[in-house]
C-alpha cells in the first residue's frame, strides 16, 4: 500500500497545475502513420519531438508527434528545422528513439488584455516569457491581421516557442501551437472589461492588423477565435 501511495504521489506533478510538464520517454513501436510510446504524455493534445541517435554522440530531432489519446500518437510533419539553407531531415522514426513531450514548454508567449494583467501573470510563473513585440513584428512581416492557429504555429517553430498563454474574458488557456490543441485551462478573475489590443507595443506604429494603433477590434473577440 505504501509503495502504491508513493507511486501516486510521485506522479502528481505531471498532472497538477496549469502548465503541463515536459516529459521524456521512448518509442516502442512504429507503423506508417502512428507511433506507440513506452509512457504516455500527461495531457492529450501535447506535441512532442522525436530525437534520433546516429551514434558518435550525434543526435538530431527527426520528427514531431501529437498525442490524441494515451494510446493514439499521430505523426506530424518532418519540417523540424527551419532554415532555408538546411535540408529537411528525412530519417524515419525508429523503435528506441527518444521522445520529448512538451518540447520547449518553458518558452511561453502570453497574449493578455492589458499591461497590468501581463505583468501579474508573468510575475506569477517562472517561465521564459517571449515578448509580444516579437510576435507583433512577425505578424506585420507576414501581413496577417490577427493571430490565428496557423501563424502562431509558424511563429512558434521560427522562434522556439512551446506554449501560447491566451487570456480570454474570465478564463485562460494554454495552446500547444504545434498540435493546435488546448492543453490547459483555468478561471481568471479581475480582468478588464475590454481588452486593449495591443497594450504592450514599444513601437511607434505598425500600419495594419491587430497591432496597429488604429485597430478597434476587441481583444477578447480576437482571442475567442483561437
Amino acid at each position: 500500500m505504501r509503495k502504491i501511495a508513493l507511486t501516486c504521489l510521485l506522479a502528481l506533478p505531471l498532472f497538477a497545475g496549469f502548465f503541463p510538464q515536459t516529459v521524456q520517454t521512448t518509442v516502442s513501436d512504429v507503423t506508417e502513420n502512428t507511433v506507440t510510446l513506452n509512457h504516455a504524455f500527461p495531457v492529450n493534445g501535447m506535441s512532442g519531438v522525436i530525437v534520433h541517435n546516429y551514434g558518435n554522440d550525434l543526435q538530431a530531432i527527426t520528427g514531431r508527434i501529437e498525442q490524441q489519446s494515451p494510446h493514439s500518437i499521430k505523426q506530424l510533419s518532418h519540417d523540424v528545422i527551419h532554415h532555408e539553407n538546411l535540408p529537411t531531415i528525412k530519417t524515419p522514426i525508429s523503435v528506441g528513439d527518444k521522445v520529448i513531450g512538451g518540447y520547449l514548454y518553458e518558452n511561453v508567449l502570453l497574449l493578455a488584455p492589458n499591461a497590468k494583467t501581463y505583468a501579474k501573470i508573468t510575475a506569477s510563473s517562472n517561465k521564459n516569457w517571449i515578448h509580444p513585440d516579437i510576435f507583433a513584428l512577425f505578424l506585420a512581416k507576414q501581413g496577417d491581421q490577427v493571430p490565428t492557429k496557423s501563424n502562431l504555429r509558424n511563429f512558434a517553430k521560427t522562434y522556439q516557442v512551446g506554449l501560447i498563454y491566451i487570456v480570454n474574458n474570465g478564463s485562460a488557456k494554454l495552446l500547444d501551437p504545434i498540435s493546435g490543441k488546448t492543453v490547459g485551462t483555468k478561471v481568471l478573475s479581475n480582468l478588464p472589461a475590454k481588452g486593449e489590443a495591443p497594450f504592450f507595443m514599444r513601437f511607434d506604429e505598425i500600419e495594419s492588423g491587430m497591432f496597429s494603433l488604429s485597430n478597434k477590434q476587441n481583444f477578447y473577440d480576437i482571442m475567442s477565435q483561437l
